[in-house]
């Protein structure tokens, strides 16, 4: 039987693929958990249209980020906090202080999109922190610690 997912299914396929399943999985088990549709000639026009329209807005979200991520580009970031003698920061400086740092610069960013290599930042000095802007557009920003 042909069947439309609805939603990702471990193992078996991703939304809106078009996949072959014995009958009694699609009937007994998909179905009704509203995982699956079954794969009627209307419901394949629905999804091809869907898929369509997702496309078109999918690269009008990437061209946003894309733009986005050449002015983050020129960005260079210094966050001031306090420090001891030999260059340990009290605390962490963690995503949630970079995206509000950018944020202060008039770009609207989120903490999920910040991407630090081990998830906080302890000492004083250069860093180079990931943004996520697109799943496949990432801007890399240099970021400075200084001690107040």
């Amino acid at each position: 039987m042909q069947i439309i997912l609805i939603q990702d299914v471990e193992n078996l396929g991703h939304k809106d693929d078009i996949i072959n399943v014995k009958d009694g999985y699609a009937r007994n088990y998909l179905i009704p958990q509203k995982m699956a549709i079954i794969a009627t000639e209307s419901a394949r026009k629905v999804i091809a249209e869907n898929k369509k329209q997702q496309a078109h807005k999918e690269a009008k979200l990437k061209l946003n980020a894309e733009s986005l991520a050449t002015q983050l580009g020129n960005l260079r970031l210094t966050i001031g906090v306090k420090a001891s003698a030999t260059g340990k920061i009290f605390g962490s400086v963690t995503p949630l202080l970079i995206s509000e740092a950018i944020n202060k610069n008039g770009y609207e960013i989120e903490r999920k999109q910040v991407v630090v290599a081990d998830d906080h930042i302890k000492e004083v000095g250069s860093y180079t922190v990931k943004v996520k802007l697109h799943r496949d557009v990432y801007v890399e920003i240099p970021l400075e610690i200084v001690a107040e």
